[in-house]
């Protein structure tokens, strides 16, 4: 034990948690929203909306944070941004290719 109270090394350790569980929900929600845009908001026609919906799920992603995301993408509430899936192509040294 570091000598100091309980909570603080609980804190801590919450904290660490915390972030990657945020950043993790940014990443998950982010992939639910580009696959309602492409392929429409109804899981059970849209196979790729599904498969991230069911990924967040098993993570323990609210319910409502799911339901957010997909509402962002159909336009129902306006974020401020509009997700596009983009892929880059490029030469790196001795010509390789990289996507």
């Amino acid at each position: 034990m570091s000598g100091h109270s309980k909570w603080s090394t609980i804190k801590r350790k919450k904290e660490v948690k915390d972030i990657k569980r945020g950043s993790l929900f940014t990443k998950l929600g982010n992939a639910i929203a580009l696959a309602a845009k492409e392929g429409g908001g109804d899981p059970d026609s849209n196979f790729k909306l599904r498969l991230a919906i069911e990924k967040a799920q098993a993570s323990n992603m609210p319910k409502e944070k799911i339901k957010t995301a997909v509402e962002r993408s159909a336009g129902l509430k306006n974020q401020g941004s509009d997700l596009a899936e983009i892929v880059y192509e490029g030469y790196g040294p001795y010509g390789i290719a990289v996507l």
